[in-house]
């Protein structure tokens, strides 16, 4: 098991986003501790949350902790499967959360399920603190696309700060 402190550097999302990421990619398990014990509201937030169920669903993950402010997590991947998946931030609480931040967390490891996928992902278009839509399309994809990664992504409506009601495809 892959012990990792979400309380390194800065302490934020991203430590959790990757470590979910790769987990899925690698198919090795790990828990991680004081996640974002750094910031004003500790935990998972409705769009860390949002981020855990997707990967989870998507690589058919074992999971304990997965609650809105918990600070512990464990994840335990299987197979990544690519398909049809739809995820909403506002499942978990109304809130903008980042559908961007979504979107990085699901991508790549579904581009090594071996079969094409399509996503559905609302929440926040644009929201301080996260990579808005246009950057996605036109910085972040073009620079993966050069690594092999194909993707398409289209802005189905913006969502913003507080409520979100965004969603990208």
């Amino acid at each position: 098991m892959i012990k990792i402190n979400g309380d390194y550097l800065e302490g934020g999302g991203q430590i959790l986003r990757t470590s979910l990421s790769l987990s899925a990619i690698l198919g090795k398990e790990f828990e991680i501790s004081n996640i974002r014990s750094k910031r004003k509201k500790p935990g998972l937030q409705p769009q860390h949350l949002t981020a855990v169920r997707a990967i989870a669903k998507i690589c058919g993950a074992g999971v304990k902790g997965a609650e809105l402010h918990s600070t512990e997590l464990n994840f335990h991947p299987t197979a990544i499967k690519g398909g049809k998946y739809i995820f909403d931030v506002s499942e978990v609480k109304e809130s903008a959360g980042s559908v961007s931040l979504i979107f990085q967390t699901v991508a790549l490891p579904l581009a090594f399920s071996g079969t094409d996928s399509h996503l559905i992902l609302r929440g926040g278009t644009h929201v301080n603190w996260s990579p808005c839509f246009e950057y996605l399309d036109e910085i972040f994809l073009p620079t993966v696309e050069r690594m092999g990664f194909e993707c398409e992504l289209q802005i189905n409506r913006y969502g913003y700060y507080p409520i979100g009601g965004g969603g990208i495809e």
